[in-house]
C-alpha cells in the first residue's frame, strides 16, 4: 500500500510539473516576443532619426565635399579668439563643430551674421560648438561689428592662410565637422542657419 501511495504522488506532481511547464511555455514566449518587438521598435526609431537628421542636413543644401577633404584628414589651425585665448581645431575633438569663415567686408558675410548668431544663441550651453573665422586685418573692425557682443566664438586669422588649407579662397564658407573631427558638410555662400534644421543637422553630427 504505501508503494501505490509513492506511486500516485510521483503521478500527480509530475503531472503538476506538466500543467506548470504548459502554462509557463507561453508566457515566455510572449515575453520573449515582447522584448523582440521592443529592440525592433527602438531600432527602427533610432533609424527614423538618423535619416531625419541626415535629412536636416539635406535641407541646408551642402555643396560638394572637394576630395582632398572627403579624403584626406581635416586640416587644423591655432588662431586667437578675443581674449587673446589661442583655439585650435583639433581641439574641439569629441564635438561637433560648424566652421564658418568670413569678414566684416564681404556683404554675404554681413547677411549671414544674424542667422549665425540665432544659431549660437541655441547651441549656448550645449556640446556643439560654433567657430566663426574673420578674415579682417584686425581685431578693431570685429569688435566694432560686434559692438554688442556676440555668441560666437569668433577667432581672428590675419595671415589668410586658415580657409586656404580648406580650399577656400571666396566667403562665407562653411563646413560641418562630425565629433571625431571629419568634415561631413560644406557650404558655398550664405545660408538661414537660423532654420530649425541648422541645430538637427549638428546634433547628427555628435
Amino acid at each position: 500500500m504505501k508503494g501505490g501511495g509513492t506511486t500516485n504522488t510521483t503521478t500527480a506532481d509530475a503531472g503538476a510539473s506538466a500543467s506548470a511547464l504548459r502554462r509557463a511555455v507561453p508566457a515566455a514566449l510572449t515575453a520573449l516576443a515582447m522584448a523582440f518587438i521592443a529592440v525592433r521598435f527602438v531600432a527602427g526609431a533610432r533609424d527614423t532619426l538618423g535619416r531625419t537628421r541626415d535629412g536636416a542636413c539635406v535641407a541646408m543644401q551642402p555643396d560638394p565635399l572637394p576630395d582632398f577633404l572627403r579624403n584626406g584628414p581635416t586640416p587644423d589651425f591655432q588662431l586667437p579668439d578675443a581674449a587673446g585665448r589661442t583655439v585650435s581645431l583639433s581641439g574641439q575633438r569629441g564635438h561637433a563643430v560648424m566652421l564658418n569663415f568670413w569678414a566684416t567686408w564681404c556683404p554675404p558675410c554681413v547677411d549671414e551674421v544674424p542667422s549665425l548668431e540665432d544659431l549660437a544663441q541655441r547651441l549656448d550651453g550645449s556640446d556643439m560648438r560654433l567657430l566663426a573665422v574673420s578674415v579682417d586685418d584686425d581685431w578693431d573692425k570685429i569688435r566694432s561689428f560686434f559692438a554688442k557682443g556676440s555668441k560666437m566664438g569668433v577667432l581672428l586669422d590675419t595671415s589668410h592662410d586658415v580657409p586656404k588649407k580648406f580650399g577656400t579662397e571666396k566667403f562665407p564658407e562653411t563646413f560641418l565637422i562630425d565629433a571625431t573631427g571629419r568634415i561631413r558638410y560644406y557650404f558655398i555662400n550664405k545660408r538661414d542657419w537660423s532654420r530649425p534644421e541648422a541645430v538637427a543637422c549638428l546634433e547628427s553630427l555628435r
